[in-house]
């Protein structure tokens, strides 16, 4: 592979004769793979900093391979509902990131004004809850106002994501509390994602939309999700290396550091979103790192009725998807898909997530075959919590590279990106 200013300018074969002012050969047991894109990542920068940063955040990103991500719009303080929010958001990421960093707008009850100023800032599409998001500045949408801002965004062809689990099947199910976790499992049932996921799907015939259900965890839900598909419908899934590689069976009382939203459910439902990642009716993986202080984890008492709900793995992904993955016979070219050029693809970056001539020089290069033991304390995100602790794993980023550069954590190099905004590449020697 050939590479220069930036790009990659020639793919050939193993023995074709490149002239290069440096050369870089990998060693026989690494593979050169396309930087990862992970599209769900909340960084909280500013406002809950403390939670996590920009710094840290794109360190952690860099460790696992990924070179492109896409911040969500709640957790930080504004949150990005309008463009002057979106413009502090972008002032507290200059010149701190280590990877591309782009950024979701929020749909939010009092904002449908504001959707369309916001698309014109750069947002790569719009988040919206169906259920309480857990923080009150982001309140979450009905589902007529969710139509709304759906027929808003249409002609735009602006893309609305969407937490799907049902605020009235939540509200019927009894409030968790204590170290029980199928306490917690049965106040989020897999009803709440289907029945939401079915008036995301009328909504989006009805208005002709474009919409993309955040962090599957429910697998009866693939069904609908394909049914509509074949109808025209437009509308695509993603899940979560947590849903693919933890059971409920296997968290332990009092082990918060597993809650999320919505929540690790059983091992048959986690083969089932394998075999839907097989099928093609979720394209894409991606972390949903969703931090915070490890007080608010309340691993001290271990209330899942009390705790943060949120998975932090941002840099963990690949090894994680890749261990599972190998178990079940799936090739590594199938999770750089789904973590690579689907989630790319899903954002409009046609310069991101593989390895072909005019793509941006972002590359992760990976052993797939070194096992490891996770230490959260070498972690690179701000708090280091997380479901993964002493895991083994297979699998390990040997190092990663952002426009033809490796990213070292010393200087921070990466780009914040907007929508349909070709980048200007930057000059790097090899």
């Amino acid at each position: 592979m050939g590479v220069r200013d930036g790009r990659i300018v020639a793919v050939a074969p193993v023995d074709a004769d490149l002239a290069a002012a440096r050369v870089i050969d990998l060693s026989d047991d690494e593979v050169l793979l396309p930087g990862l894109v992970d599209t769900h990542v909340h960084i909280n920068e500013p406002g809950r900093t403390e939670w996590e940063g920009f710094d840290t955040a794109t360190r952690a990103a860099a460790a696992g391979g990924v070179t492109t991500l896409i911040d969500m719009p709640l957790n930080s303080i504004p949150p990005t509902v309008d463009v002057p929010a979106l413009e502090t958001k972008r002032a507290a990421a200059e010149g701190r990131v280590h990877v591309d960093v782009g950024f979701w707008g929020g749909a939010v009850p009092e904002n449908l004004e504001d959707l369309a100023a916001l698309h014109a800032a750069g947002v790569f599409g719009f988040k919206c809850f169906l259920t309480p998001s857990g923080v009150a500045e982001f309140p979450h949408l009905t589902t007529g106002q969710l139509a709304a801002a759906l027929a808003v965004l249409q002609p735009l062809n602006a893309l609305m994501i969407v937490h799907a689990e049902d605020s009235e099947v939540i509200e019927r199910q009894a409030e968790p509390h204590g170290l029980d976790y199928a306490d917690f499992l049965a106040s989020r049932p897999a009803a709440a994602e289907d029945t939401a996921i079915r008036t995301l799907v009328e909504l989006l015939r009805e208005t002709g939309g474009r919409g993309h259900v955040l962090h599957l965890s429910s697998a009866a839900a693939l069904p609908v999700l394909a049914e509509a598909r074949r109808d025209g419908v437009r509308v695509s899934a993603e899940t979560c290396p947590h849903y693919l590689a933890l059971a409920a069976e296997d968290v332990p009382a009092g082990g918060t550091q597993f809650k999320c939203c919505p929540p690790i459910r059983e091992a048959a439902n986690s083969d089932e979103l394998w075999q839907g990642l097989r099928n093609g009716d979720i394209e894409c993986v991606v972390s949903d790192h969703s931090p915070c202080t490890a007080e608010l984890k309340c691993m001290d008492t271990g209330d899942f009725g009390q705790a943060w709900g949120g998975i932090a793995s941002l840099q963990l992904g690949l090894p994680v998807v890749w261990t599972q993955a190998r178990e079940r016979g799936v090739p590594l070219t199938d999770v750089v898909r789904w973590m690579a050029s689907a989630p790319a693809q899903l954002v409009g970056q046609k310069r991101k997530g593989s390895i072909a001539e005019g793509a941006d020089a972002d590359l992760c290069v990976f052993a797939p075959d070194e096992t490891w033991v996770v230490d959260a304390a070498q972690l690179h995100h701000r708090n280091p919590v997380t479901p993964y602790a002493g895991a083994p794993l297979r699998g390990v980023v040997r190092s990663t590279w952002l426009r033809g550069a490796e990213v070292s954590g010393a200087a921070p190099t990466g780009r914040l990106l907007r929508r349909g905004v070709a980048e200007q590449t930057r000059a790097a020697c090899w």
